[in-house]
């Protein structure tokens, strides 16, 4: 199983409140880009990437349409 892209975000905050939700019903997720996000000024020009395991997805997309 690999990670795989759950969804993009245009702030690192609006990534972490989307994995703290998914880490709420036991679904581990990372942040990606943030760094290069950060640079730019988090205004959306490089997306924060929140990745999930590929057997998470599925389960991951509703909770996150759910929140």
């Amino acid at each position: 199983s690999g990670l795989v892209e759950l969804a993009r975000f245009p702030t690192q905050v609006e990534a972490d409140l989307a994995r703290l939700a998914l880490e709420s019903h036991g679904i581990g997720a990372i942040v990606l880009d943030t760094g290069a996000n950060n640079f730019f000024g988090g205004g959306g020009l490089i997306a924060v990437r929140l990745m999930v395991l590929d057997e998470d997805f599925y389960e991951a997309r509703r909770i996150i349409a759910d929140t």
